[in-house]
């Protein structure tokens, strides 16, 4: 029997075998699709914002986790940050160019599913 896509790997000139372990296009998936991850970039497809901005508009998440999904994505090239050497410093984010291509797709699905999603779904609000 052959040996499957995910057991191999790819060369150094050759596509990512995105089924392997050891995939790095495998690890920024992983990232972009965590829990917090895809909010973080739905937040910022339109606007850079500042940490609690984001802390803020993302119901739910917490400064700790926050502060580690940014800094994933940071390092995965999808998110840039900036900060102004203010007391306190003022950390702004943003979407990269690949971010931004990221983004895009997810966007298009988040509001595919808020366009369609029943009016009796949605939350209710407290008067």
């Amino acid at each position: 029997m052959g040996e499957g896509a995910q057991l191999r790997q790819a060369g150094a000139d050759g596509p990512y075998e995105v089924f392997h372990t050891d995939c790095p296009a495998r690890d920024v998936v992983d990232h972009v699709t965590s829990r917090w991850g895809i909010w973080v970039l739905i937040a910022l497809r339109n606007t850079s914002l500042r940490f609690f901005e984001l802390r803020d508009g993302i119901q739910g998440i917490s400064e700790k986790m926050l502060a580690q999904t940014l800094r994933t994505l940071v390092q995965d090239d999808l998110v840039w940050r900036e900060v102004e050497p203010t007391t306190p410093p003022q950390v702004t984010y943003g979407l990269t160019a690949f971010g931004q291509d990221v983004a895009e797709p997810l966007t298009d699905l988040f509001d595919r599913i808020t366009r369609r999603l029943q009016p009796d779904r949605r939350p209710r609000r407290n008067a």
